[in-house]
């Protein structure tokens, strides 16, 4: 245990090192004025910081007294819970007092009891060591509840992405658009759907086999993904081989440009497709919905009336794309 003693007396100063030391205490600093004590804590220049577990400190000093020296020590973060025992001939109620309320932990009155002192002395490092260890172990259970909340972060987030696809799932899909749909509605702005599948996908999957058809999901999936620009777009998987993607404050014709860059990116792929009777390579179909949404309109419609353009865009022949075309929720 590190013990610093301050005393301006060289007498005072060596008596309390040799008592302590006989008694196994053989960390022991000294400093014979408050600047001397503030330079070897650290509090003065460029001094690095020590740790010490005890500060022993007479409150008749020149310069700088205990006490004012004892509120200096206390206002630094490392040292609030280093016990200070003042040492005085004094023992005048409001002296004491003050000393207390500059943050002394006990005093020890002049000419010492040894016996008094080493009980005191016992005493204030038992304190140190239980703050030391309380603090210890709330540090822990702060480091624990931590990497709780991180762990909790991602399986949440995990809860988030489709497992195939790594994009979004449709649980991110229902949770996140109803917070778009909220803000469209509350900046007045717009608000597209695009859903698209990829065509003749059972076909694929018979021909070229499920692993095969995996593969294909996961290549348009990030590609489609890496085409939405803007950071608040998102694109999630729907469910089998049906996608669908958000952009929020994109009109109709915003919207209709990310479907055409969704349909030559697909088609850049060249993803083989033999069985298709749309093309010799993989292909999608996309449906189209902008609306600017108020508190009248109905956003599980909003939805449908994407997957009805989606339909659309199938029965004009697929690798296309469909824009929803409605006055009922303000398209």
């Amino acid at each position: 245990m590190n013990i610093l003693i301050v005393d301006d007396s060289e007498d005072q100063l060596l008596v309390l090192k040799s008592i302590l030391s006989e008694k196994g205490y053989n960390k022991i600093y000294l400093a014979n004025s408050a600047d001397q004590a503030f330079k070897f804590l650290g509090l003065k220049g460029k001094n690095k910081k020590r740790d010490v577990d005890l500060i022993l400190m007479d409150v008749i000093m020149p310069g700088i007294n205990g006490i004012e020296a004892c509120t200096k020590i206390k206002k630094e973060e490392s040292l609030k819970d280093t016990p200070i025992i003042m040492i005085t001939a004094n023992r005048e109620e409001k002296q004491l007092q003050s000393a207390f309320q500059a943050g002394a932990t006990d005093y020890i009155t002049k000419p010492i009891n040894v016996t008094e002192l080493l009980a005191r002395v016992r005493s204030a490092l038992r304190l140190k060591m239980e703050t030391d260890s309380r603090k210890e172990r709330e540090r822990e259970l702060n480091e624990m509840a931590e990497q709780l909340n991180e762990a909790n972060k991602k399986l949440k987030q995990m809860s988030y992405l489709d497992g195939l696809t790594a994009v979004p799932n449709r649980r991110y899909f229902e949770e996140f658009f109803k917070r778009e749909w909220k803000n469209a509605i509350r900046e007045k702005g717009f608000l597209s759907l695009i859903m698209f599948d990829v065509d003749c996908f059972k076909a694929y999957n018979d021909t070229y086999g499920h692993l095969n058809g995996d593969d294909c999901l996961k290549k348009i999936a990030k590609t489609l993904n890496n085409a939405l620009k803007r950071p608040r777009d998102f694109l999630c998987r729907y469910g089998g081989e049906e996608f669908i993607a958000v952009l929020p404050d994109t009109d109709k014709m915003g919207a209709s440009e990310v479907a055409e860059r969704f349909l030559q990116e697909t088609k850049k792929l060249k993803i083989k497709h033999k069985t298709s009777p749309v093309s010799k390579n993989v292909t999608i179909s996309i449906g189209v919905a902008t609306t600017k949404p108020d508190k009248r309109t109905n956003a599980s419609l909003f939805i449908n009336e994407a997957d009805k353009a989606l339909y659309g865009a199938k029965q004009s022949g697929r690798n296309c794309m469909k824009v929803a075309e409605y006055n009922l929720i303000g398209g």
